[in-house]
């Protein structure tokens, strides 16, 4: 399959084409608050970072979003334990306030269900990076989602974030993506996402009971989500990988 990549910067018409592509993101995390605040601006107010491809047909089969912040400030400096959360809130507070960005940040990378597979994830996170490189950034660092840490979600997410396979590679097929296009492991963000909701919500969003107290594994949940009946309430804390890519 032929494609070519372009920023939104480059073709602002093709918002809604990159906003309604197909994607396969877990019902779990679509309810994150932060990111259901932020996620949508980007375009808007990041269109230089939004890069989408096209096919043959100029069908957008996926998307990357990034965002520029500043991480070498009072306050901050380390990547952040809440993760993707954070570092959004940090992009648009440095946005509003004129503070001068020193890191690209990845968000998302989304590849279109008909044709996952085919290097296209790679492709994209190749572009992320050519593109901060080409606004003067040294550094992509990216709140890593692993793509098969939901198949067991007991794990302690320290013991899946440094497992390899024998050739020295992560174990998770994502992570191993960000590696070969150059990136380390950092740390692990244990609160990168967190998604509160009423036991009537989360039954909405699952089909599940959520009657009993306890730990809940969901489909397509990194870790349980944490039921508590007596508060009618659970809660889910996801937890990311930080990785770093030189540029």
């Amino acid at each position: 399959m032929e494609t070519k990549v372009w920023s939104l910067a480059e073709r602002p018409e093709r918002v809604a084409a990159v906003l309604g592509m197909t994607d396969s993101w877990p019902e779990v995390v679509l309810h994150d608050l932060v990111g259901n605040s932020h996620y949508g601006r980007i375009p808007a107010e990041f269109p230089e970072y939004v890069l989408f491809a096209e096919d043959e047909g100029g069908e957008v089969v996926a998307h990357a979003f990034s965002v520029p912040f500043a991480l070498d400030v009072e306050g901050r400096g380390a990547l952040p334990a809440r993760g993707w959360d954070q570092v959004l809130a940090w992009a648009f507070s440095d946005l509003r306030s004129g503070t001068r960005t020193d890191t690209v940040s990845a968000i998302s990378v989304v590849v279109a269900p008909q044709v996952q597979g085919g290097g296209l994830s790679a492709r994209m996170l190749g572009a992320m990076r050519d593109q901060a490189r080409a606004h003067g950034f040294t550094e992509v660092v990216a709140p890593v989602r692993p793509s098969a840490k939901h198949l067991e979600p007991r794990t302690p997410i320290e013991e899946y974030a440094h497992r390899v396979r024998p050739d020295g590679l992560p174990y998770d097929p994502w992570m191993r993506v960000h590696a070969r296009a150059g990136a380390t492991v950092e740390r692990v963000a244990p609160a990168s996402m967190t998604v509160v909701g009423s036991l009537e919500m989360w039954r909405g969003w699952t089909g599940l009971p959520f009657d009993t107290e306890g730990d809940v594994e969901v489909p397509g949940a990194l870790v349980p989500v944490r039921c508590e009946p007596e508060r009618d309430l659970a809660v889910y804390v996801e937890p990311n990988v930080w990785m770093r890519h030189a540029l």
